[in-house]
């Protein structure tokens, strides 16, 4: 099933910087999820009039400097933690990225945590899927000392935040619709309905 991990929600409006561009930052294992459930998000977001930025939209060949800018232009960013999230060096700096912002106040990160357990996440050990992805990864001929201290500090940090759990007894599509709620709280934007036409206000 679905819950609420960690502790309940704040929901304090998030003030609003003149260089954030979008309300949202996904941060995801492509590879795994960019055709299924981030896909399912995606539209969820699009319809509720919610603008985010996915890399997708990024042009090929472009560095990951470029999505970094795109995270400081974010209001809030989804870091969602798959199995295989932990074998890219891609979705772990770009975590590292998103603690540096949430620790200086200028951006709301939520975890959340699609069929994988968050004490997986918090801890990396080899005797999950996670885990392994993680440890892999380190021992790669590319990944630094300070890489890894930076990994292990960002996952700690993030996985500890208020979030969602997605397992496999979830319903997807009702986890969308309360990660859409709650997302609308936060950017402090309000539903009505009037003479059959529902219109999105900011409150």
């Amino acid at each position: 099933m679905l819950e609420f991990i960690i502790r309940k929600f704040s929901l304090p409006r998030i003030a609003v910087s003149p260089g954030k561009v979008h309300q949202v930052f996904l941060n995801f294992r492509g590879d795994q999820l960019r055709h299924n459930y981030v896909s399912h998000l995606g539209h969820a977001l699009q319809r509720n009039g919610i603008k985010f930025f996915i890399d997708e939209d990024e042009q090929k060949g472009e560095d990951l400097d470029n999505l970094f800018v795109r995270i400081e232009e974010s209001r809030i960013a989804l870091a969602i933690f798959s199995t295989r999230y932990s074998e890219s060096s891609w979705c772990m700096n770009e975590l590292v990225k998103m603690k540096e912002l949430a620790d200086l106040k200028e951006l709301r990160v939520i975890p959340i945590f699609y069929k994988v357990e968050a004490e997986d996440v918090r801890r990396p050990k080899e005797d999950s899927e996670f885990g392994k992805n993680f440890w892999k990864l380190a021992q790669d001929s590319s990944s630094t000392g300070d890489d890894i201290k930076k990994w292990k500090e960002a996952l700690e940090c993030i996985s500890q935040k208020a979030g969602f759990a997605v397992d496999g007894k979830s319903s997807e599509s009702d986890s969308i619709e309360k990660i859409v709620k709650a997302l609308q709280s936060i950017l402090g934007m309000k539903k009505i309905k009037e003479k059959g036409w529902e219109l999105q206000l900011r409150i």
